[in-house]
C-alpha cells in the first residue's frame, strides 16, 4: 500500500470546531467524522487531552484541564471542566479564546486558575470571574496557602549571571556573550530564571523567598509549582532548589528540599531556611564526590512484583542526587518526597524519601521494591501513602506507610480492568483517589480508584471519556505480551502490536521500536508522535522489546546499559527483531525497519553499521550520532560525564569511556547499506541538530538513499500541530517507500458501522 498524504478536509467530513471571537480564535473539542476505522495523523491531532485535575476539599467536584488542537491554526487552546467525583454533570467552564489552566481550589466553592498571566477566582458553576493579581501578566504558576491568606506566585526574573547584557548603545545586536556553561537549556538561552514570590493578600506585601539568589526554583527544564509546598498550617513553604550555577550545574544533579520560615521576622533573610536534605542552613552541598551502591539479586522473570529487603540507615542523609516534588503530611509532621541518591546520575532509583520535621531524620519507605516511585501522595491519616512505579512493563499503583510496608494494589497483566499506565493520583476523599490512566490504545482518562487490601480487592471506575467518539471509530490494533531470551541467558519482557483486523495467516511489515532514555519505561505510553496505535494501523506490526537499561525489571537490569551503550542492549533488540523473525509467521522477515528517538535514534543510527541485513530502512529521531562531539555539545554535562565515564581528549581514559568512544555510531558509517531518514528539531540543545545533520551528510556522501526533516522551531520534541502531521506523514511514507510490497499490503479498513 502506497500512503496517500490525505488533507485534513478529506479525512474529517466535520470541521475542527474553531470560530473567530474578535481577532482570536476560540479552539473548542472537534466533531470528526472518520472516513475509514483507521487511526490516521489527522485523528490523531483531533484527539482533546486531558491535563492536570484536582478534587475538592469536601470531595464533591473535580475540576480538570482539556487540551484542544486545531491544525489549521497550528496552536492549542487550554479550558478548564468542572465535573462531579463520580463523573456526572461535566461542564466547560471556558468561554472565551483564552487559555485557561492550573486550576486550584480556594475552598469547596471556588476555583483559582491563571489567565492572560494573573490569577483569577471563579465560583464552580464558572461565574463570578474576578481577577486576584495585578502583575503585568508576569505570573506563570502559583500555589495558595491552606488559610487563603498568602499566595506563591512563580515568576521569572532577569539573570545575567553567565549571558552578558549587551551595551545600551547597541539596541539591534543580536550576539551573546556568554562566560560560563548552563547558558543554555532545553530549548532556550537562559537569561532568566523563575523564582517563588510570596503575596500576602492581607497586605499585599510581596516577597521573593529567593531574593538575591541565582538559583532557579522550580528547577529547568520541566518544573513547576509541584516542586513547592505550604505547610497545613501556612507557616512554612518546603521548596525545590539546586543551589548551582554555570559549570557547577552542568556537572551536577544535586537538588535540594528547602523549608522557608514564612513567618521569620525578617522574610526576606534566607537564614531562614533549611536544608532538609543536608541538615544544614540554606546552600549546604554535602559530598558527592563518592557515591554508594548497593547490591542487587537476579532479575526475576515472573510476572509479580519483586521484594526485597534493604536496610534503609544505609541511606540516612545520602541526598547528593535529584531531591524534589515535597509534599507535607496532613497532619503537618512530616515533608515527603522523592530522592536520589547520587549526583550526576538522572536515572537513579527515586526513592520516596519521608522528614521528621522535629528530629529532622529521613527514612525511605518504598526501600523493599526496587524499581523508582514516578507520583505519590499522602493519605488523610498521615501514616499512609499511595504512589506509582513501573514494574514488568507496566506503571502500578502501590501503597506504602511510615514503617516502608509495600502493598501493590493493581496487577495490568492479571485483570483487564487495570491494563495500562497509572500517570499521576491524588486523595480524592478518605477512601478513594482519583488519578490519571493511559495505554497504547487510548490517551488520558480519569478514573476513581478505591484501594483494598489486596490486587483482587482494589476497585478502578472510568469517570471521563474525553475521545470516546474517535475512539468508537477507530478499529483497535491488537497485543501480545512475549518473554524472549537474550543472548546472556535472561527472560526479556517484549511487546508484540498487531495491526486491527489482524489475519495470522497473512505476512506484514514489521518494526522494531528502540525505546529512548536510555533509562525510560516501554510501558503502556501514549505518544502522538511515537504512537503504537497509529503504527499497527497503517498495517505493521511493532516489536517493542524491555531492552537492558528500561527501569521496571529491578536496578541491576536498568544499570547495565550505563557506560556499555553499545553491549548488552544492542543484542537484546537482535534478540527481539530475530525471535519475531524466527518464530512468529506473520512477521515479513524481508521487509523489517528500525526507529526510535532520542537513544533510541542513537540506536537506530548504530544499528544501521551492525544490522548484517537485518533491516531495510531506518528512522532516527533526534539520536546522537558522533559521541565525541555530543560530549560537549549537550548542554546537561552530568549526563556525559555519567554516561560515558570520562572526557574524549583525556589520554589514560577507563576502559569504559574507550569503549563507548570507539562503538560510537559514526565510525561505522563505512558500514552503512541502507536507506535511513534522520529528523531533527534546531532547538533541540540535549542532543543538538548538527548530530542529525551530520548522519543525514554522511549517509548522501556514502551514497545511501537518504531523507532529512529539520524542524527549525522544535526542541527534542514536535509539539505544533501541523510540524506534527508533517512528521507522522514523512515517518509513513518512508516506511511504504522501503518495507511495502503487493503481499504484505492489508486493504484498509472500512468505517465500522
Amino acid at each position: 500500500m502506497n500512503y496517500k498524504l490525505f488533507a485534513a478536509a478529506a479525512l474529517l467530513c466535520a470541521a475542527c470546531g474553531t470560530q473567530k471571537e474578535s481577532d482570536e480564535v476560540n479552539i473548542q473539542k472537534q466533531t470528526v467524522q472518520l472516513e475509514s476505522d483507521q487511526m490516521t495523523p489527522e485523528a490523531l491531532w483531533a484527539m482533546s487531552r486531558i491535563g492536570g485535575y484536582q478534587a475538592s476539599p469536601d470531595g464533591k467536584h473535580i475540576v480538570f484541564q482539556m487540551g484542544y488542537y486545531s491544525v489549521e491554526e497550528n496552536k492549542s487552546h487550554q479550558v478548564l471542566w468542572m465535573m462531579n467525583a463520580d463523573g456526572t454533570e461535566q461542564k466547560q467552564l471556558t468561554t472565551d479564546a483564552d487559555n485557561e489552566t492550573d486550576a486550584q481550589w480556594l475552598d469547596a466553592e471556588t476555583v483559582a486558575f491563571l489567565k492572560g498571566g494573573e490569577v483569577w477566582k471563579m465560583n464552580l458553576n464558572g461565574s463570578g470571574r474576578k481577577q486576584l493579581s495585578e502583575t503585568e501578566g508576569k505570573v506563570e504558576g502559583f500555589l495558595f496557602s491552606p488559610d487563603g491568606k498568602k499566595v506563591i506566585l512563580l515568576k521569572s526574573i532577569d539573570f545575567n549571571e553567565i549571558i552578558q547584557k549587551n551595551p545600551e548603545d547597541l539596541p539591534k545586536a543580536k550576539g551573546r556573550v556568554i562566560t560560563d556553561l548552563m547558558y543554555r537549556h532545553w530549548d532556550h538561552f537562559v537569561e532568566s530564571i523563575q523564582h517563588p514570590f510570596v503575596l500576602d493578600l492581607d497586605s499585599g506585601e510581596e516577597f521573593d523567598i529567593l531574593e538575591g539568589e541565582p538559583y532557579e526554583c522550580p528547577m529547568e527544564p520541566f518544573g513547576g509549582i509541584e516542586q513547592l509546598a505550604w505547610s497545613p498550617d501556612s507557616k512554612f513553604i518546603a521548596f525545590t532548589c539546586r543551589t548551582k550555577t554555570g559549570m557547577e550545574y552542568s556537572i551536577s544533579t544535586d537538588s535540594d528540599i528547602y523549608l522557608y520560615d514564612v513567618e521569620a521576622q525578617d522574610l526576606n533573610n534566607i537564614e531562614h531556611t533549611k536544608n532538609l536534605c543536608k541538615g544544614g542552613e540554606f546552600g549546604v552541598y554535602g559530598c558527592y564526590e563518592m557515591p554508594f551502591h548497593f547490591e542487587h539479586e537476579g532479575i526475576d522473570p515472573t510476572k509479580t512484583m519483586k521484594f526485597q529487603a534493604i536496610n534503609s540507615e544505609k541511606y540516612i542523609n545520602r541526598n547528593n542526587g535529584y531531591d524534589f516534588n515535597p509534599k507535607f503530611s496532613p497532619d503537618g509532621k512530616y515533608v515527603a518526597w522523592l530522592s536520589m541518591e547520587r549526583a550526576g546520575y538522572e536515572a537513579d532509583r527515586q526513592r520516596l524519601c519521608i522528614c521528621d520535621l522535629q528530629t529532622l531524620e529521613k527514612t525511605y519507605v518504598t526501600e523493599s521494591l526496587d524499581s523508582s516511585v514516578d507520583d505519590f501522595c499522602w493519605a488523610p491519616d498521615s501514616y499512609t501513602l499511595y504512589y506509582i512505579a513501573v514494574w514488568h512493563a507496566m506503571e502500578h499503583l502501590c501503597r506504602t506507610n511510615l514503617k516502608g510496608e509495600v502493598t501493590q494494589l493493581t496487577d495490568g497483566h492479571a485483570s483487564a480492568q487495570f491494563f495500562g499506565d497509572f500517570g499521576s493520583l491524588q486523595m480524592l476523599n478518605e477512601k478513594e483517589l482519583v488519578a490519571e490512566r493511559h495505554s497504547f490504545f487510548a490517551p488520558a482518562d480519569l478514573y476513581v480508584v478505591t484501594p483494598g487490601d489486596t490486587i483482587a480487592d482494589t476497585r478502578i471506575k472510568q469517570i471521563t471519556e474525553v475521545n470516546k467518539e474517535i475512539l468508537d471509530q477507530l478499529a483497535q490494533p491488537g497485543i501480545d505480551m512475549r518473554w524472549v531470551k537474550t543472548t546472556d541467558g535472561k527472560e526479556m519482557l517484549t511487546w508484540i502490536i498487531l495491526p486491527p483486523h489482524f489475519d495470522p495467516s497473512k505476512k506484514y511489515p514489521t518494526l522494531l521500536f528502540c525505546e529512548g532514555g536510555p533509562q525510560s519505561a516501554v510501558s503502556q505510553f501514549w505518544s502522538y508522535r511515537w504512537n503504537f496505535f497509529i503504527m499497527a494501523s497503517q498495517g505493521y506490526v511493532v516489536i517493542a522489546p524491555n531492552r537492558r537499561g528500561v527501569p521496571g525489571f529491578g536496578q541491576e537490569w536498568l544499570e547495565e546499559i550505563s557506560g556499555d551503550w553499545t553491549g548488552q542492549c544492542m543484542k537484546d533488540y537482535l534478540s527481539a527483531i530475530d525471535d519475531a523473525a524466527e518464530n512468529l509467521s506473520y512477521v515479513d522477515k524481508d521487509h523489517m525497519g528500525a526507529v526510535g528517538a532520542s537513544f533510541g535514534g542513537f540506536s537506530v543510527y548504530y544499528l544501521a553499521g551492525h544490522h548484517e541485513g537485518r533491516f531495510k530502512c531506518f528512522i532516527a529521531h533526534d539520536g546522537a550520532f558522533n559521541l565525541e562531539s555530543m560530549y560537549t555539545e549537550t548542554e546537561e554535562n552530568w549526563f556525559s560525564n555519567w554516561e560515558y565515564d570520562d572526557a574524549y581528549w583525556n589520554k589514560d581514559q577507563t576502559a569504559r569511556a574507550r569503549k563507548t568512544y570507539e562503538n560510537s555510531p559514526h565510525r561505522f558509517v563505512d558500514k552503512w547499506d541502507t536507506p535511513i531518514l534522520c529528523i531533527h528539531g534546531e532547538k533541540d540543545y540535549r542532543i543538538c541538530a548538527t548530530q542529525g545533520m551530520s548522519a543525514f551528510n554522511a549517509a548522501r556522501m556514502r551514497g545511501i538513499e537518504a531523507e532529512l526533516l529539520l524542524f527549525p522551531d522544535e526542541n527534542h520534541w514536535v509539539l505544533k500541530p501541523q510540524n506534527g502531521i508533517l512528521w507522522q506523514r514523512t515517518f509513513f511514507a518512508w516506511l511504504d517507500r522501503w518495507l511495502r510490497t503487493p503481499s504484505n499490503s492489508p486493504v484498509k479498513g472500512e468505517k465500522q458501522e
